[in-house]
């Protein structure tokens, strides 16, 4: 079997407070896999702690085979890995295009997207490519925070409520791009409170709660897993 990311028994700490207990997941080369779960369960912090960006961790996170348990952040982006996180980070005083031309290429393997893919994948960004990043709409934001990602080579994406507060027809492009992106071999772990839109992408579910994976399965069972994902989420 081919992981593209492995975690075993991930323990990680913000200062004293114990925040991932044990977390277990594997992720297949060219999966999506959804990370479920109610607000504080623990989700943005295992995205966090497989980058480093927690204090103190312990356990085993291997990346394409790697271990990078005891790395630093930039080491563990050389590794392949792009971070999307939920407050997107982008330059507000470049335009959309500066922006995209900064990001550094990360993998030795593999080229980032060029600007004519990334437009292509997103037609308003190349509308907007000359607007700066205060007046880019917040769907185009977020838009803009995956592709400064796709330029940097990374092929394991992991990208945190990419879907919160757009409007539907941005939710839509991202689901596209997202369907798109596996369908060239990418590997993306979401974050997602919004079920609707995770549902139809993912091949694989992880339930977190109090910074544990207390339930697992694939998108074949999601029907019949339903009603205890309406118990653990209320969904």
């Amino acid at each position: 079997m081919s992981y593209a990311l492995e975690i075993r028994d991930l323990q990680a700490w913000y200062g004293e407070s114990h925040i991932l207990h044990g977390v277990n997941l594997q992720v297949e080369a060219g999966q999506v896999v959804t990370l479920l779960g109610r607000n504080g369960a623990g989700r943005t912090t295992s995205l966090r702690a497989v980058m480093g960006l927690t204090g103190r961790r312990s356990g085993s996170v291997r990346i394409h085979g790697q271990e990078a348990i005891h790395l630093p952040a930039h080491k563990i982006a050389h590794l392949g890995v792009g971070y999307c996180p939920e407050e997107r980070g982008i330059f507000s005083s470049l335009s959309a295009e500066e922006n995209l031309l900064l990001p550094p290429r990360v993998s030795r393997e593999t080229a980032g997207m060029s600007l004519d893919e990334i437009y292509a994948m997103f037609p308003n960004l190349y509308e907007r490519r000359q607007s700066q990043g205060t007046r880019l709409s917040g769907g185009e934001q977020q838009m803009l925070a995956v592709a400064r990602i796709l330029r940097t080579g990374a092929r394991l994406l992991l990208l945190d409520e990419i879907s919160e507060g757009l409007a539907p027809v941005i939710v839509q492009a991202l689901a596209r791009m997202i369907t798109t992106l596996k369908q060239q071999g990418y590997t993306i772990v979401m974050v997602e409170q919004n079920f609707r839109f995770a549902a139809p992408l993912a091949d694989h579910f992880y339930v977190m709660e109090h910074g544990e994976i207390v339930e697992q399965f694939g998108a074949a069972s999601l029907s019949e897993k339903m009603p205890v994902l309406h118990q653990l989420l209320g969904v």
